[in-house]
């Protein structure tokens, strides 16, 4: 076989695999959609559980105003009731001894079924965008993160590798899933219709063995970090209802049927820290790396380029958080605005740098 016949042989082979990879994540987001409504519906079915009318039923007082719940204690054949407990508040503002809602189920044996069926559909989904993910690779012979499109298709993937990840760790999640299958549908919606870009071979200065090591972290870092975020928004919620709940006041039907449900806010507040404090010094090592790569691709280990310093000012404002939420006087909504501040950095530095700012990495263009 000639050259010229090989080369175009391999150019086809490329196009098929770059076909069969749209396809692949066509199919994703097909499954992904199924998932997003099995979600909707353990929702649906959680609202009209038999937990979710003792709930309420335990904080409404006769006269129709929210109370805490009421104690019963037997003792020698008679009853009595202590109508107002008091509230055990821990150190940090905000925090409150309450127990964790049961989930999005709301204990409904088929809301517990469809909440079921929605992960295995997000399983399957999974798979099939990771394979979408892989054949793109495979197309463009490299990692698939030389632009935008690729880097949006594989940070969904990662990011909902990390939820199934905790899910498989036995981990009170499940509630995250509906809110993670909408944003990653928007995701993918925004890839393939904005985003998308051709496959096509990267520039020089990303052959290296660093951008395997820089961008892989960087999308695994962003995807913790989104997971962190969005139990830091369902926290400011949670501890909003717990604070009108003690203080005698009485949300509205849906904000109840809602909220109660979720783990408490302290379970919420601890749960981002957690995640975010995890994933800190490997965002730390993302940017040393880029560093180093930088210095071998560019003769300069740092140029405060765009990219490099919102990647910097990123790393300081999860520093920021990790401190305050180390500190007694930053704990709760004040340390949760930080986090939120310190992901908006995480988006702009990925979005608003990579679209309106140009720099040397706009090499690969959206």
């Amino acid at each position: 076989m000639t050259l010229a016949a090989t080369t175009e042989l391999a150019a086809a082979t490329n196009e098929h695999l770059a076909n069969l990879s749209n396809t692949l994540i066509y199919s994703a987001m097909a499954v992904y959609t199924l998932a997003f409504f099995a979600y909707i519906t353990e929702w649906i079915f959680g609202s009209r559980s038999k937990i979710g009318r003792t709930a309420a039923a335990l904080t409404e007082g006769a006269d129709g105003k929210a109370k805490a719940p009421a104690v019963t204690v037997k003792k020698g054949g008679s009853t009595a009731v202590l109508e107002r407990p008091k509230v055990v508040v821990r150190a940090a503002a905000g925090r409150r001894d309450v127990p964790d809602g049961p989930g999005a189920h709301g204990g409904d044996e088929q809301g517990d079924l469809y909440g079921r069926i929605a992960v295995s559909l997000t399983v399957l989904a999974f798979l099939i965008e990771l394979a979408g993910v892989i054949a793109r690779a495979a197309s463009v012979e490299r990692a698939p993160w030389g632009n935008m499109y690729e880097f949006n298709i594989t940070f969904s993937t990662v990011a909902v590798g990390v939820y199934l990840t905790l899910l498989a760790l036995r981990k009170n999640v499940r509630w995250l899933g509906l809110f993670l299958i909408t944003s990653v549908l928007l995701d993918l919606g925004i890839a393939v219709t904005v985003l998308y870009t051709a496959s096509d071979q990267l520039v020089p200065a990303l052959h290296s063995y660093w951008l395997y090591i820089h961008v892989s972290t960087a999308i695994l870092c962003g995807a913790v970090f989104y997971v962190g975020a969005v139990s830091t928004i369902l926290y400011l919620f949670k501890d909003s209802y717990e604070n009108k709940l003690a203080n005698g006041g009485k949300p509205g039907s849906f904000a109840t049927s809602f909220l109660e449900r979720l783990p408490a806010s302290a379970s919420l507040d601890k749960f981002s820290y957690r995640v975010n404090a995890a994933v800190f010094p490997l965002w730390t090592f993302t940017i040393i790396a880029g560093a180093i790569w930088a210095g071998d691709a560019w003769g300069r280990y740092w140029g405060w380029d765009p990219k490099e310093t919102w990647a910097f000012i990123t790393w300081v404002a999860y520093a920021c958080y990790l401190h305050a939420r180390a500190t007694a006087g930053w704990k709760g909504r004040k340390a949760a605005y930080l986090a939120l501040l310190a992901f908006g950095c995480w988006l702009f530095n990925y979005y608003g740098v990579n679209i309106f700012v140009s720099g040397k990495h706009s090499y690969a263009g959206v």
